[in-house]
């Protein structure tokens, strides 16, 4: 039952035809498990506090980075290194009072992922990775819990709800992921800030429409917006005869990016670049970063945005060291790893830390991103 405060707060909800007391009382009773409090579940986690979704369960183990305040609205300049999960979770206590908040300060995984969903009526993927989104979509079909998914891309951006009443889940859509090297996330290719509001409002809009027992979810249906038009698309989604039985977890981080190499990578450090440089040995520097970070800050290596790995084998030295660099050193790794497997290469070298700890180790003013 609802007590006279939750009555007063509600007081919007109560009067729609649809929705009533009945509703508001079916939001207070229910659990939602939001994955990730970033861009996406900065909105999501709002608008269902907000509502009065009665236990909120936050799972996020990072912390806030100043990258994150263009487009992560729960969070301001002051919380720049704190943990996001608890401070999402002090925030949304402070906007209502009468709901419960739940912590999970880790990071999702094949062995926790059933214990932490399964408590939980439904889930919210607000993530922005392929093994966290496959993973999440395999417990819920393996638990019977709907899942509505978001994402976000430059200006592009998507919502479904997967696993409703035994609709269609994710595998029935993309039964396989895309090649790694194929699909930027938003820190390469980039997202506009709102988008993220957008999007996460809308799945918001799709979880309290499955709680509450009103409208029509869009399962079986997935809709796609575009920023930069304002136009928006329903695509139909059908039962794949061909997507796989899903009876178990595997290892995700290996299903989407392939089996983890047991070659110990070689790598040099910046202080290391620096001298090479300045010996004038003879050596190739490829950037494997998108254009416009090229153009923000660069070391003048040869730009090779991942995109075009695969096809990029042609412009690698065999007769001398090559130096492989991004942003931080993650992608220009996965670009070696790729270059190694298929062309048996022994003289690629990952710049540790990548161009920012050039930045903040040789050059400080360089432009930092």
């Amino acid at each position: 039952m609802l007590t006279t405060n939750e009555l007063a707060r509600y007081q919007r909800h109560l009067t729609l035809p649809q929705f009533g007391q009945a509703g508001q009382e079916k939001l207070k009773t229910s659990k939602v498990l939001v994955v990730g409090s970033g861009g996406l579940g900065s909105p999501v986690l709002l608008y269902l506090a907000a509502a009065g979704v009665g236990t909120i369960g936050i799972v996020d183990f990072d912390q806030v980075d100043e990258t994150n305040l263009q487009r992560q609205v729960l969070f301001q300049q002051i919380d720049i290194g704190k943990s996001k999960a608890r401070l999402a979770a002090e925030k949304l206590k402070s906007l209502n009072p009468y709901i419960d908040v739940e912590v999970h300060e880790i990071r999702l995984t094949s062995e926790n992922a059933l214990d932490v969903l399964k408590n939980y009526d439904l889930i919210i993927d607000g993530t922005d990775n392929f093994p966290t989104r496959y993973l999440v979509n395999d417990a819920c079909t393996m638990l019977g819990k709907p899942f509505v998914y978001g994402s976000i891309f430059r200006f592009e951006g998507q919502v479904a709800v997967f696993n409703y009443q035994n609709g269609p889940n994710y595998r029935d859509l993309y039964p396989e992921p895309p090649e790694p090297e194929s699909v930027p996330n938003c820190a390469e290719g980039g997202v506009i800030g709102v988008l993220p509001g957008i999007i996460g409002s809308m799945q918001a809009n799709e979880a309290i429409k499955v709680l509450a027992k009103i409208g029509q979810p869009l399962s079986g249906k997935i809709l796609i917006f575009d920023a930069l038009s304002m136009q928006s698309r329903i695509i139909k989604i059908n039962r794949n005869k061909n997507a796989p039985v899903i009876d178990k977890l595997i290892d995700y981080e290996e299903f989407c990016y392939g089996p983890k190499t047991t070659k110990i990578m070689k790598e040099i450090t910046v202080q290391e670049l620096k001298s090479l440089q300045e010996s004038g040995e003879d050596f190739q520097l490829l950037d494997v970063r998108e254009p416009h970070e090229y153009d923000i800050a660069n070391l003048n290596g040869e730009l090779i945005p991942m995109q075009q790995v695969p096809e990029a084998g042609d412009k690698i030295a065999r007769d001398k060291k090559v130096v492989v660099h991004c942003r931080s050193g993650a992608r220009s790794a996965q670009a070696i790893q790729y270059w190694e497997s298929k062309y048996g290469l022994d003289n690629l070298y990952n710049l540790k830390g990548g161009i920012l700890e050039w930045a903040r180790q040789i050059d400080s003013e360089m432009q930092q991103y």
